[in-house]
């Protein structure tokens, strides 16, 4: 039985965090109240404090559990058995496949990260600056060059630029998908334009 609730009161927590994710990257986290995440959630205001105390603590779960979740990405694939450009396009298809599912939560990581006291927001991004090394170390090693060298934090940033802001134009209902969408980025990245091959067509329903 106490599993049982267990299970139930954190898929009601995860579902709560959904719903403001989405408030707030649709409002913005000044303009969200909790009355109106209690109204998209379907709960009562004071069952809505029963799990979280306050606005606030909310911003913190979804920005914090959004990049942790990138960070634990990053350690499965290093640790993974791959060769450089493997381990690279891996990268960028999971990062890919998790921001599919995590639009509202990048959204806020980007925009509302700055409404966290200092604590906070520094805990967060050291975990932004985690997944940012492990992607540097990644192109690093298909350059066949250190971690240092002039030119792999700037081509890093420049993969995220591709990568962070698909959720402003991406639908995954359109001809792109996510799936597809990955290894184009990683071909583009890699090898230019001419490197880039048409998706595979979706299987018809």
């Amino acid at each position: 039985m106490g599993r049982g609730r267990a299970a139930g009161y954190n898929d009601q927590r995860e579902m709560i965090l959904e719903q403001a994710a989405h408030l707030f990257a649709r409002r913005g986290y000044p303009s969200t109240s909790m009355n109106q995440v209690a109204e998209a959630c379907g709960l009562s205001k004071a069952t809505l404090y029963h799990y979280y105390k306050d606005k606030y603590s909310l911003l913190v779960s979804i920005a914090e559990g959004h990049v942790s979740r990138l960070q634990a990405l990053v350690v499965e694939v290093e640790a993974e058995a791959l060769v450089p450009e493997q381990r690279l396009r891996e990268l960028i298809r999971r990062i890919v496949e998790e921001y599919a599912d995590a639009q509202d939560a990048h959204r806020v990581l980007t925009e509302d990260v700055k409404f966290l006291d200092e604590a906070d927001r520094e805990r967060v991004l050291n975990h932004e600056r985690d997944v940012v090394s492990g992607f540097a170390r990644a192109v690093a090693e298909v350059r066949g060059e250190s971690l240092q060298a002039e030119l792999s934090k700037p081509l890093t940033m420049l993969l995220f630029g591709m990568i962070n802001w698909m959720f402003t134009w991406m639908k995954p209902e359109g001809e792109l998908d996510y799936d597809a969408m990955a290894p184009i980025v990683a071909d583009l990245f890699m090898g230019g334009l001419t490197a880039v091959k048409p998706p595979k067509a979706r299987p018809s329903d």
